[in-house]
């Protein structure tokens, strides 16, 4: 390196600016990263620069610069001190500044969830083991100008660093990527976005950047030579081919351009030009950098397929791009440039040398170590300090925003809105906290109202639900009263009817028949009142066995002809052959099919015929359908026939109605066998009523082999 004082200016400058790109990687975290994890990126970055610094002059250096062993290693030149020729102490101070670099590209891909100790050891490992050796291989003999280094003899180029600093930070955060695992929430069921906290600090992160990249480039000239305004010029043209390629590119597949991709595709570009920036013309430092800004969303995709977690794309931008960068430098550079008399495909080989051998030490070393500290001391942090944030698990800094945001979350956890939050005076969230004090007060009057009258309503139901007790018991005592004379007046009258004790006036056996069948009339409706209240009480008990429908079918028919004729209405029956056995209580199949048939005779008029069947569904289920082509009725009214006591208004002859019991009897009585009820009705056109019993309901054999 030059001795001049016009150098060792420009050196001097350039480390100021190389510095000034620390606080660009602050903000532009700090503005990635949630808003609850802000403070500790932020601390992680100033943290970082002081454990590389320290160690690079500790013996860092010694082991990048000092005298070549064997190509390998540095041996000579710790702790560099006054008594060191000044033009020396410039560029150590210069590459102090570039081991912090290489440092805290890491903080940024493994934010949100490592802790603060775990991360110390990280970039201790980095800036004093793998970043020195790594760059004495490519960089050895830098100061002297003649290469020592194993691939520095071999004709490697990397000028300021797309490998060496980039790249080697990059496998490191790769690798810590992979042991500490994503986020929670990044992926899976409920995957979400992790939205940015700040994006226009990160915007004033990657202009810092940029301009610290100035004296980055610049400054890897060693001097101010007329090599340095070439160099610059490319990186400015390669930082903005790559902010456009990348935001091009995020339009095109997103619809809508993503601003990281914009800032990241800046820095990608700036990395990828870092090698070559002093062997290329502007229209290759151009493509340059567009390649690195596409490589941002390419990087990004590849990194989601396999679920990994970088916070702020830092593999992308670092990483990748500074392959490509370092490639590039065979593939567009000028060989005239290059000094190593190699050809294009000759150095290419050497660049492609130089990008693995950094991959398999910097990412194989790297991943081990931090495989062994991690099994010594756990580098994720716990679920819980990952959900409240680093800010407060880590350091307890809190903030009025983030106090504001813990004191909500807590409302939400614990369902309890009866208490305000603390409303910081003159502080930026003061409004917020005031309004949002507004909205519980509200919703807490809602709330209560609510309750009130959750709680009559409450007190109704009880009501009602004694009330409906009380009547069942009414009905059922009721019922049981009323059967016994009943069943005398029945008895009686048809004795009389029948003349049993002799001849008496034909007026009275007229007046004994309708006795007779008023009595059997009204003991139907007892039934029926009992058997529902019954039901409605839950005191039904099913006497179930396998049923012949068959057989019950042919009895309901043979019981109804008689109504059927004297209506002068045809019955009809249809039973397959092979019909199955059902599980069930035969009183109540045979009550639900009594009643059924006894509506359809009912609404059906002179000439007219009820149809009624047994089938086998393909599903396995019993269907028994009773048809007629009565006069039918409006399918709306359906719900409200099946209602108990109740009777529809629809013109018809009064001799037709009921108690209203019929319909909903047999619902409950299906319901009761699990089965269900079908009625397909129009006005004019007849009804037919489905009773569907399950599969279960079968004999265990057949239900199996329909199965």
């Amino acid at each position: 390196m030059s001795a001049e004082p016009v150098a060792l200016v420009w050196v001097l400058a350039a480390t100021a600016l190389v510095f000034a790109m620390q606080l660009g990687f602050c903000l532009l975290e700090a503005g990635f990263v949630r808003a609850k994890n802000s403070i500790n990126v932020a601390v992680k970055n100033v943290m970082d620069f002081c454990i590389a610094a320290f160690l690079f002059w500790l013996f860092g250096y010694a082991l990048m610069f000092g005298p070549s062993w064997n190509g390998l290693v540095g041996t000579g030149g710790f702790m560099p001190g006054h008594g060191w020729p000044p033009g020396l102490l410039v560029f150590v101070l210069f590459q102090v500044m570039f081991c912090g670099t290489a440092t805290t590209i890491v903080s940024g891909a493994v934010a949100e969830r490592m802790g603060l100790r775990s991360y110390i050891a990280a970039s201790a490992l980095l800036s004093g083991l793998i970043y020195p050796i790594f760059g004495h291989w490519a960089w050895g003999g830098m100061a002297e100008g003649t290469p020592t280094g194993w691939l520095g003899r071999m004709g490697f180029i990397d000028f300021a660093g797309s490998t060496v600093v980039h790249s080697v930070g990059g496998w490191l955060a790769l690798a810590g990527c992979l042991i500490i695992g994503p986020r929670l929430g990044r992926f899976g069921d409920g995957a979400r976005p992790m939205a940015s906290a700040n994006l226009t600090l990160a915007a004033a992160g990657v202009l810092l950047l940029w301009f610290g990249w100035i004296g980055f480039n610049g400054g890897s000239a060693l001097g101010l030579s007329e090599s340095v305004p070439g160099i610059l010029l490319n990186t400015v043209l390669a930082g903005c081919t790559g902010g456009l390629a990348a935001h091009g590119l995020s339009t095109l597949l997103n619809g809508k351009p993503k601003i990281e991709h914009f800032l990241n595709g800046i820095l990608a570009g700036l990395v990828a030009i870092t090698a070559g920036c002093n062997v290329m013309g502007t229209p290759a430092a151009a493509c340059v950098g567009a390649v690195g800004g596409a490589l941002v969303l390419a990087g990004e995709r590849l990194l989601e397929r396999f679920r990994v977690d970088d916070a702020v794309g830092a593999v992308p931008v670092h990483l990748m791009a500074g392959v490509w960068g370092t490639l590039a430098v065979a593939l567009l550079g000028d060989p005239a440039l290059w000094g190593t008399g190699h050809t294009r495909l000759e150095q290419l080989g050497v660049q492609a040398v130089g990008v693995l051998a950094c991959g398999a030490y910097a990412f194989g070393l790297g991943f081990l170590l931090l495989k062994l500290l991690d099994r010594v001391h756990p580098l994720r942090i716990p679920a819980e300090d990952e959900r409240i944030g680093l800010n407060v698990a880590e350091h307890d800094a809190r903030s009025p925003m983030l106090e504001l945001v813990a004191e909500m979350d807590r409302h939400r956890q614990d369902g309890q809105l009866d208490r305000p939050v603390h409303v910081e005076p003159e502080s930026e969230v003061e409004l917020i906290a005031a309004q949002y004090n507004r909205v519980i007060d509200k919703v807490g009057d809602q709330m209560r109202q609510q309750k009130l009258l959750l709680d009559e309503l409450s007190h109704a139901k009880v009501e009602a639900e004694t009330l409906n007790l009380s009547k069942s018991r009414f009905l059922a005592t009721m019922s049981h009263e009323l059967r016994t004379p009943l069943n005398a007046v029945i008895g009686f009258s048809h004795l009389i009817k029948d003349q049993a004790y002799g001849q008496i006036d034909p007026r009275y056996v007229e007046h004994a028949a309708d006795i007779h069948d008023g009595g059997k009339h009204l003991l139907a409706l007892v039934n029926d009142v009992l058997d529902y209240s019954r039901i409605e009480a839950g005191k039904f008990q099913l006497n179930e066995q396998p049923l012949d429908l068959a057989r019950i079918l042919r009895g309901v028919l043979r019981l109804m002809q008689p109504m059927a004729e004297a209506a002068s209405v045809g019955l009809l029956l249809r039973v397959p052959d092979d019909l199955p056995a059902l599980v069930g209580d035969e009183r109540a199949v045979r009550q639900v099919l009594i009643n059924l048939v006894g509506n359809a005779v009912k609404f059906t008029r002179p000439g007219g015929h009820v149809t009624l069947s047994a089938e086998l569904e393909p599903d396995g289920r019993l269907r028994l359908t009773v048809a007629d082509t009565g006069i039918g009725m409006d399918p709306r009214l359906v719900p409200k026939a099946l209602e108990p006591f109740s009777q529809l208004e629809n013109g018809l002859d009064k001799s037709h109605a009921g108690a209203g019991l019929g319909l909903s009897l047999v619902n409950a009585l299906t319901r009761l066998h699990g089965g269900t009820l079908v009625i397909q009705t129009a006005p004019g056109q007849g009804t037919a009523v489905h009773v569907r019993f399950p599969r279960d309901r079968l004999p265990a054999s057949l239900s199996k082999a329909v199965v």
